[in-house]
């Protein structure tokens, strides 16, 4: 196999050249262990498990709910004027440009 320096310093930094030029022998790659076969879970079992999973979630309070529901609220107000904003504006300034 015809390479330059460049390509043989690189292959024998990645072990795949030995030091003299000739091809690396690999070790034997071990096999990884097959994977143990899990049993399939019923619903009935899905259910409890779905249960508990629930019971450890840090519900918020009504009144966190409340308050944030409001400051999301006021955030889409505040957004929905700055775009009525700029578009009235800007739908404005286009007309003036292009005036007939």
């Amino acid at each position: 196999m015809a390479m330059n320096r460049q390509t043989k310093r690189m292959m024998q930094r990645q072990g795949q050249l030995a030091p003299d030029g000739t091809p690396a022998r690999r070790a034997p790659q071990p096999r990884p262990a097959p994977r143990p076969v899990k049993e399939r879970t019923g619903p009935s079992e899905y259910a409890r498990q779905v249960r508990a999973e629930l019971r450890k979630v840090a519900w918020p309070t009504r009144t966190e709910v409340i308050n944030y529901s409001i400051i999301v609220l006021v955030a889409l107000l505040v957004l929905m004027a700055l775009i009525f904003g700029l578009d009235y504006v800007f739908g404005k300034a286009v007309f003036f440009l292009f005036k007939t």
